[in-house]
């Protein structure tokens, strides 16, 4: 067992991802915590946390997996990955679970943006769950989110660390299901989990004036957007570009019927029907809205 969680170790380090160790059988970090820090080794200069305690020198990893059968980690940030995690319902006795699964919904929001499920790194998850691996692109400082993209899908990213293929806990195992390599993470995904460039906050008159100028710019931008959309992107472009101003509307800088009428009349100019804008736009704007409701403090 020791043996196997190694080689998984150095798998994983192969790869260019950073491992550490979890506690055997959990998905607990088994290195100690910043109160009982002894302030030696590695944390001679001060406490490290497993995020940048996480390595691929095989020979720490030998060093450490040498010690016992501790499952793997992967920090997620250091890795340069974006993990979205594909969850299932948990209460098997209540109602809820009936309800689809990550899996179901992340598979519909593909297919609402005009886009297949990407063929990327993945495993199974030991609740029966799947984790995509993609490659973040440089330079974005992504965080994780838990139900920003849809219910029960969950990101991974900088702060955030997922079990690596080949660790085991007492409900399964961790497995390795297809994709040979993590395929660079869909713009489309990325423009719902980058956070909105926002104007610096000086008296609050001026913030308001800039807050509206910025989202004025957005709405002719992402309007021009809908109206060059080509066949075939058409719907995919709208979708994004609703939810892209969807959070202007919850901060109070652009009206919804304002955002409304005018990706309703580029969505038509480009050859939807007016019944498939409606309800392209209904959807996106009542997610935005809803997830963007605290995006701003007063």
């Amino acid at each position: 067992m020791s043996a196997d969680l190694l080689n998984a170790a150095l798998t994983a380090a192969e790869r260019g991802w950073h491992v550490f160790p979890l506690r055997p059988g959990t998905k607990r970090p088994a290195l100690h915590g910043e109160a009982s820090c002894p302030n030696t080794g590695p944390c001679a200069s001060g406490h490290r946390k497993w995020e940048q305690r996480a390595t691929t020198d095989p020979d720490r990893i030998r060093a450490t997996w040498s010690r016992g059968p501790f499952n793997v980690g992967i920090a997620t940030g250091p890795s340069g990955l974006l993990v979205v995690d594909l969850d299932v319902p948990k209460d098997k006795g209540n109602s809820s679970a009936d309800a689809p699964g990550g899996a179901a919904t992340f598979g519909a929001l593909c297919e609402r943006t005009g886009h297949a499920v990407p063929d990327t790194y993945r495993t199974r998850t030991a609740s029966g769950g799947t984790h995509l691996y993609f490659a973040a692109p440089a330079g974005v400082r992504l965080a994780n989110t838990a139900g920003t993209i849809a219910p029960l899908v969950d990101t991974r990213a900088w702060g955030g660390y997922v079990v690596a293929a080949g660790s085991t806990t007492p409900t399964g195992p961790y497995e390795a299901v297809s994709g040979p390599r993590a395929t660079p993470a869909p713009s489309w995904l990325l423009s719902i989990l980058k956070p909105a460039a926002k104007p610096a906050q000086t008296s609050s008159g001026v913030v308001a004036g800039q807050s509206r100028r910025y989202a004025d710019v957005a709405l002719a931008d992402e309007t021009r957007n809908v109206a060059e959309a080509q066949l075939g992107s058409r719907e995919a472009r709208l979708f994004r570009a609703a939810r892209a101003l969807g959070r202007f509307v919850a901060w109070g800088d652009l009206p919804r019927h304002v955002v409304e009428q005018a990706l309703q009349g580029a969505g038509e100019a480009t050859g939807l029907s007016a019944s498939e804008c409606r309800s392209t736009l209904r959807s996106a704007l009542d997610w935005s809205i809803a997830h963007n409701q605290r995006g701003r403090t007063a």
